[in-house]
């Protein structure tokens, strides 16, 4: 019994890992259709802030801690998360770009992408609803 205990304790506080697909998604009416991985890159790294037809892009991101973040950017740039926030503060002390809008949940930005037209974000796969678009897939 406190075999199964601690197993069901480690299965309930176990939190996202690598092996989790994740979606990156968009309002339901942004025209967008899919978007390359260099192109989801270059966003996420402050090369571009639009997509790929030109319209602006509102990027959002979650705050350093969660734990679907370093998954995303290992799988997307094959750099880890120390690495991502490394080159963040570099880049930031430039001034001339600025990192993606970070929330603390899933739930969050996904409610901040079906109010926002323009915006980008990736939440964990199975939170995706008809009110969002996924334009591209990391899968586990």
């Amino acid at each position: 019994m406190k075999r199964l205990l601690t197993a069901v304790f480690f299965l309930i506080s176990y939190p996202i890992s690598a092996t989790a697909d994740i979606a990156v998604i968009v309002n339901k009416d942004n025209p967008i259709e899919s978007i390359s991985q260099r192109q989801l890159i270059d966003m996420y790294m402050g090369k571009y802030v639009a997509f790929p037809n030109g319209d602006m892009a509102v990027t959002y991101d979650y705050e350093k801690s969660h734990p679907l973040r370093g998954p995303f950017f290992l799988a997307l740039t094959g750099r880890n998360e120390s690495q991502i926030n490394a080159y963040w503060s570099r880049i930031k002390f430039s001034g001339k770009v600025s990192p993606p809008q970070s929330f603390s949940s899933s739930s969050t930005i996904l409610e901040n992408i079906r109010n926002t037209p323009n915006a980008i974000g990736y939440v964990p796969a199975d939170f995706v609803t008809g009110d969002v678009k996924v334009i591209y897939q990391i899968d586990d």
